[in-house]
């Protein structure tokens, strides 16, 4: 795990590659959306 692996961050950031590891740009992850309750 260092500089010369492929897989980690270290590894990825002294190639200068993206993947996994190290996305290019961030993942929005989407939360479901809640049905309003009708106001009584």
């Amino acid at each position: 795990m260092g500089k010369g692996d492929r897989k980690s961050r270290k590894g990825k950031i002294w190639r200068g590659t993206y993947g996994k590891t190290r996305p290019k740009f961030k993942v929005i992850i989407k939360q479901p959306i809640k049905p309003k309750e009708k106001a009584k």
